[in-house]
């Protein structure tokens, strides 16, 4: 799940990514409406997270703006418990509500809520040869032997089953799996992926974690190559 949170408070904002990274989330965060909207604008998220109280524009000139453009869903924060306020945000196309404080668990649920929503369409598991992936429980099994992940991993075959059969690059591993401004010139990605091969493909075939060479990382079955035909040995022709 990859999360944008919109909030001016270091302390709320710190305690929220900490938390929802931990989940197994990529999180974004943004400290002023300006620079949450610019956020929220330019990259694809599963749900944002946004604070009503912003500097430079509040949360509610955010959301209308996004609504120009996107769908994506929208829990606003809030430490005023106005009815008027959950109203106009509400109306002007906000998902959800929480007051401030709030329990972490109850955000996490809500949010889980507004992605399975938002994925009505996506089935609960995937499956690829006998790889299967629950998203919901977040449980991956191979030949029905459970697989244990960290979050990070899960997240990671996620999104490689999610686009099964299409090459990702490292670049856009990073941005879907950890933060958008991962420094892909570092060997997170080929630790990450080696990890994750040695616990799926190791111990069983056919292997389906394939580097692409140039190019990136795909999740797919493949046919083992045939093997080579022996070829006759070649003589060196003698000079006159």
């Amino acid at each position: 799940m990859k999360i944008l949170i919109v909030e001016d408070e270091q302390k709320t904002a710190d305690y929220l990514c900490k938390g929802l990274t931990e989940q197994g989330c990529a999180v974004d965060v943004a400290h002023n409406g300006v620079d949450g909207q610019h956020l929220a604008l330019q990259h694809d998220y599963d749900v944002i997270v946004l604070d009503v109280m912003l500097p430079g524009i509040d949360g509610f000139a955010v959301l209308h703006a996004l609504r120009e453009i996107k769908q994506t869903p929208v829990i606003m924060l809030t430490a005023r418990d106005r009815v008027e306020d959950r109203i106009k945000g509400l109306q002007g196309g906000a998902d959800d509500y929480l007051v401030k404080p709030f329990s972490f668990l109850e955000l996490l649920a809500r949010l889980q809520a507004l992605t399975r929503r938002g994925r009505a369409l996506e089935p609960a598991q995937l499956r690829i040869a006998d790889l299967q992936i629950d998203l919901i429980s977040r449980k991956a099994y191979r030949a029905n032997v459970r697989i244990d992940l960290t979050a990070k991993e899960f997240s990671l075959l996620a999104v490689l089953a999610r686009r099964q059969g299409e090459i990702l690059s490292k670049t856009a591993i990073a941005e879907l799996v950890w933060d958008m401004n991962f420094d892909s010139n570092t060997n997170v990605v080929e630790v990450a992926i080696k990890r994750l091969r040695a616990k799926i493909d190791t111990p069983f075939s056919p292997k389906l974690l394939h580097t692409i060479r140039g190019m990136g990382y795909v999740l797919e079955p493949r046919e083992p190559r045939e093997p080579h035909e022996p070829q006759e040995p070649r003589t060196q022709e003698s000079s006159e």
